[in-house]
This record gives C-alpha cells, sequence and structure tokens, in this order.
C-alpha cells in the first residue's frame, strides 16, 4: 500500500485489517484520517481533535499486529463528547459545563485496549436532548449525503463522521434515538445495545435510566466487532447488566416478524419513505420472514412519555446545578425542553411509572409469538430549515420509531436499505427485547449485505463478509431441536427467552425415526434412535451453560435431552424420546421433520 493509495483506502475494519497485513503502517493511516478531517473543511463535526502527533505515537507503539489479541488493531474512531476520554475536554456541548475528565470511560478504555486509536470529540444536540443535530453552541455539521437535511442528533457528530469515512466508527449515545435516527440520516449502521450491556462510567447522563452508549459504524460487521469488544460487566455501574455479545450466527429460516399496521403506521405524508419500507418487508418474506401486522398504538403511547412525561425531570436531574446557575449557558430550544421539569411533582413521576408498566405489559402481549420488531428509523425526512421554522415538532416525529425503544428495555439496530425512490438513504430499524442483541444484528448484516448500497457517503462498496461460523461459545452448549422449540414454532420463546440463540437447520444422521405424540396442544414429535431410520430435519442452537438446568425443567415426559448424531458425525445434546413413549404414536418418519409434517396438516 503506497502513500498515493491512501485517500482511496476505505476505513472498514475489513479493509484496513486486509492492508495492514500487508505491510501498510497504522501511523499513516492516523495521519491519513487527520487529513481526511481538514479537507471536509466542516468544523462543526469535532469539538476537540486529538493532537496529531498524540495519536501518531501511540499508533506506532502498538504490538505487532494480531488482530485475533488485538481486534481493533489500528482502527480510528470519534467519541461523542459527552463520553470521557482522559485528558481531553467533555463539553455536553455546554461550554459552561466543560470539565477535563482524569480517566476514560470504561467503554473507551475497552476500545483502547482492543487496540483502536481515538482521533477527536464530536458536536452533539446539547445534553443529547434532540434527535436534529441542530441544537449545539457549536454549529451544525454537515449531513454527509444532502447539506439541506438535518444530521440527525443527538449524535451529529458521530454519524458524520462515520459516513464520510474519517474515522471506522464514532460512540454516540441514545436514549430516545440519538444512536438511529442519525445513522439513517447519513446511510450507515446504528447499533442501540441493550441497557446495561456497554457502562455507563464516564458518559454524562440525560436519562440515566434509559441512556447506552451506541456505536455508529459502515457495516454491520463492524459495529458489532465493536459491541463485543465495548460490551462487559463494570461493577462500579449500577445499571450495567452481564449480556451476551457472541459472533455473530446464521439467520434462522421462518423469522416472524412484527410491523405496524396501517392504522397504527404513519409516514407523515412521505409516500416514497412509505414505498421504501414496504418494498423492504417484500425483500425480508423473500428471504423466508414471516411479517406480521400489529396494532403499534401501546409502543406510539410509551413513545409519548418520554418527553411528556416524569422523564424530562430526569434530564434536569442530569444537569440541575449548571441550570439552576447559568441558565443562560443553555441553547434555547434545550432549556425550554429541560425546563418543562418544573411542571413535574413528585406524584406525576409515580403516575408516570404505573402508566408504563401497564402500557409495558399490553407492548409485550402485542409481541407474544415474534421473534422482533422492524419499524422505518424514521418516518419521513427534515431540513434544516424546518427546523428553523419549527424547533419542536419535526424533532418530536423523528422519533416515532424511536422514543419508545429504551422505554420499553429493548435493543434495536437501524441498517440501510439501499436508496428510496428519489435518490434519499432508506433505514430500517429492528427491535427485539433485551439480550437479543446478536439476533438482530445477524438480521441487519443480511439486510445490508442485500440492499449493497454504498457506505456512508463515501462510495465505497461493502466488502464480503464471510459465512458466520455455527458454533456455541466455551460457556455455552449446543442443543438440537426436532419440533416445536424450533424458529417461528410455539415453544421458540422458551429457549429464545433463556438466552438461546439459533446456530444452524441441519439433519440428523440416517438413523432415527420421527413420531407425533399424543397429547394437548401444542403437538409436539418424538425422535428415538432405530437401526433402520432416516436423516430428520433439526435445528441446532446455543444455549448458555447457566440456563440448562432451566430448559430441562420445560421438557415433559417422555421426552429428554441425549447425545444426537448430525449427518456430518457430529455429536450433540438434543431432544430424543423414551422409547415406550411412542408406542402407538402416529410415526412420521417418512416426512423427515417436524415442519414437514406441520406443513401437511395445514
Amino acid at each position: 500500500m503506497t502513500k498515493t493509495d491512501l485517500p482511496d483506502l476505505p476505513f472498514d475494519v475489513a479493509r484496513l485489517h486486509a492492508a495492514y497485513a500487508e505491510g501498510l503502517s497504522p501511523v499513516a493511516v492516523m495521519a491519513e484520517a487527520f487529513a481526511r478531517i481538514a479537507a471536509a473543511e466542516d468544523p462543526a463535526i469535532f469539538l476537540h481533535l486529538r493532537d496529531r502527533e498524540a495519536a501518531l505515537a501511540e499508533a506506532a507503539a502498538l504490538p505487532p499486529f494480531d488482530p485475533s489479541a488485538y481486534p481493533l488493531w489500528g482502527i480510528p474512531f470519534a467519541i461523542k463528547d459527552n463520553i470521557d476520554v482522559a485528558g481531553a475536554p467533555t463539553t455536553a456541548a455546554c461550554p459552561a459545563f466543560a470539565y477535563h475528565p482524569e480517566a476514560d470511560a470504561f467503554v473507551v478504555a475497552r476500545l483502547r485496549a482492543a487496540g483502536a486509536i481515538w482521533i477527536g470529540k464530536t458536536n452533539l444536540d446539547q445534553f443529547a436532548t434532540g434527535l436534529v443535530g441542530v441544537r449545539s453552541p457549536y454549529g451544525v455539521p454537515r449531513n454527509a449525503l444532502d447539506p439541506e437535511i438535518v444530521p440527525g442528533g443527538s449524535s451529529s457528530g458521530s454519524a458524520v463522521s462515520v459516513a464520510r469515512g474519517l474515522v471506522s466508527f464514532a460512540l454516540g449515545t441514545d436514549t430516545a434515538g440519538s444512536g438511529r435516527v442519525p445513522a439513517a440520516l447519513n446511510n450507515i449502521v446504528g447499533l442501540k445495545p441493550s441497557l446495561g450491556a456497554l457502562s455507563g462510567t464516564g458518559m454524562v447522563p440525560a436519562c440515566r435510566t434509559l441512556d447506552t452508549i451506541s456505536i455508529f459504524g459502515l457495516t454491520v460487521a463492524d459495529a458489532w466487532r465493536v459491541h463485543r469488544q465495548a460490551c462487559a460487566f463494570d461493577a462500579a455501574d449500577p445499571w450495567s447488566r452481564v449480556m451476551p455479545a457472541p459472533p455473530l450466527a446464521a439467520v434462522p429460516a421462518g423469522l416472524r416478524i412484527g410491523v405496524p399496521d396501517a392504522a397504527s403506521i404513519a409516514f407523515f405524508g412521505d409516500e416514497i419513505q412509505a414505498a421504501s419500507f414496504e418494498a423492504e418487508l417484500v425483500a425480508l418474506q423473500a428471504m423466508g420472514c414471516h411479517v406480521v401486522e400489529l396494532d403499534f398504538t401501546p409502543f406510539h403511547d410509551v413513545a409519548r412519555m418520554l418527553y411528556d412525561g416524569a422523564w424530562v425531570a430526569e434530564r434536569m436531574a442530569a444537569v440541575e446545578q449548571v441550570f439552576r446557575t447559568q441558565p443562560d449557558a443553555f441553547h434555547p430550544v434545550t432549556a425550554r425542553i429541560i425546563g418543562s421539569a418544573d411542571r413535574l411533582s413528585a406524584a406525576d413521576a409515580f403516575r408516570g411509572i404505573y402508566r408504563l408498566a401497564a402500557l409495558k405489559r399490553q407492548a409485550m402481549a402485542a409481541m407474544a409469538g415474534l421473534d422482533l420488531l422492524v419499524v422505518p428509523t424514521i418516518p419521513t425526512f427534515y431540513t434544516v430549515a424546518d427546523l428553523e421554522a419549527d424547533p419542536i415538532g419535526p424533532n418530536s416525529r423523528l422519533g416515532t420509531y424511536t422514543n419508545f425503544v429504551n422505554l420499553l428495555d429493548m435493543c434495536g439496530i437501524a441498517v440501510p436499505t439501499g436508496p428510496r425512490g428519489d435518490g434519499r438513504p432508506g433505514s430500517v430499524t429492528l427491535l427485539a427485547r433485551a439480550g437479543e442483541d446478536a439476533k438482530i444484528a445477524a438480521l441487519a448484516q443480511v439486510i445490508q449485505t442485500e440492499a449493497g448500497s454504498p457506505l456512508g457517503a463515501t462510495g465505497w462498496t461493502l466488502p464480503s463478509v464471510p459465512e458466520p461460523k455455527a458454533a456455541a461459545l466455551p460457556d455455552e452448549m449446543a442443543v438440537v431441536l426436532v419440533g416445536a422449540h424450533m424458529t417461528g414454532l410455539p415453544l421458540n420463546p422458551q429457549i429464545a427467552g433463556l438466552g438461546g440463540r439459533f446456530l444452524e437447520r441441519t439433519q440428523t444422521a440416517p438413523c432415527y425415526r420421527l413420531f407425533r405424540l399424543p397429547g394437548p396442544p401444542p403437538a409436539r414429535p418424538g425422535m428415538i434412535r432405530a437401526a433402520e431410520g432416516a436423516a430428520i430435519e433439526v435445528e441446532v442452537w446455543a444455549l448458555p451453560l447457566a440456563q440448562v438446568g432451566a430448559f430441562l425443567s420445560l421438557i415433559p415426559s417422555p421426552l429428554g435431552l441425549g447425545k444426537v448424531e448430525l449427518a456430518d458425525g457430529r455429536l450433540a445434546v438434543g431432544f430424543l424420546a423414551e422409547a415406550e413413549g411412542v408406542q402407538g404414536a402416529e410415526e412420521i418418519t417418512a416426512l423427515g421433520g417436524w415442519r414437514a409434517f406441520l406443513a401437511r396438516q395445514g
């Protein structure tokens, strides 16, 4: 790789690491990152640039290239300026609030330990209050694709820096959609982890009970790689939780996907956006997913609570000292929003908690039997001029499909779906229950691959993605499923709810017989090993070892777990029936699997 090649070098992790393997110096890449920032000629992207020589020196001091030991070796990244970096100012886009932390935020420290090199701190809607990216005293970063469109917020600078190829990834934060809306507006990936998966130590809170650090990447693979390095339990953070972050596995067939029905979907008159979303649903069905329409009213009701209810008071709690003593330091719109907390009482807070609990029960009931939700990331687009005319309304509408997510303790990932009919970027967000981040990221990777659109505003093509390896981790057990626990079938929530994740669909060795067991619904099969049998279609899932006992307790007689031989000779723990238990049962071996039996039943 010659020096003249660097301006054309894509900054996704796969191609940077390929270049490093061929001998490219990370010092040259850091120098190129600073050159790209200068060439961008947009001083509103970064609020603080790291000293160039310090970044180059850190790159020069990296250990020998070893992406296994250092998965982010030599990767340049940016950090939203409400997340601490030792020695650099943290402003939260409020000069009067600025301080100089002595330590890196927990997540920043983990990424640097993995070999990543930080380049600068990025602009944001002040105190992370907004989805538009125009509420900063430091100016408005230009949208990477169209300067007339808002860049999105609050993580505006982080999203734009990635979309323009200035850095490989960037950290944002997400309370109401700040890690997803800017991704949609700039044609990149925005990963919003489950609450507690990424430590909040060293992050300036907006709503501490709802906040999470988020990740912007050019590709799903990059965002997930970063997430795996950042995801760790932090005893110093009372909201930290142990969350799985396994390698991405293959996407199971037959996923059941919930989408807003015609009565509860909203595009605010944007027919092009409606057509783009409908086209993506058709694409998902072509992949084998089952689309289920549901009434989204409970989700919309939760979304309205974020700014119309007691959680505004939580924003006040985070900044009250500055707000009371230096009110003029606040952006006028930010001051108006946070100041509205003064009309709320402690009783209002409890009433909000009660109402949220009731609405959450309704929302989760609506999701029963579904694997995930798919929604438009944004319902429509707004320009900078639109926000000058109305600073509140467009911001509120941009949160239509994001504001409810953290209140309902869900994970999400925004992924590009290719350009709309008018050339603007298309994007959908995949949402799932807490802890199911890997499931939605795996499907997002397929969506991005199928769309094949250029990365951000760079014109770079999507790098090839290796086929996911189907393997259980050391703290997991591979489990062979043969019946109602398989993807999309009635008992699948039992294994998914225990943290199980799909690995592959395959067949057994040709030495099994399959029966339809008698008993009440849901119908169940029983499989036994036999000298004369056939290959039976099965699924292999990975189940956390800590949940094996709980899973066993859900298995009724005559079923149990035993060793099952797969078509390639592997042995794995799986469902088997006692021989006496299938006496008199209908044999369905010839059908080759439980799904074929269900299809025959109609």
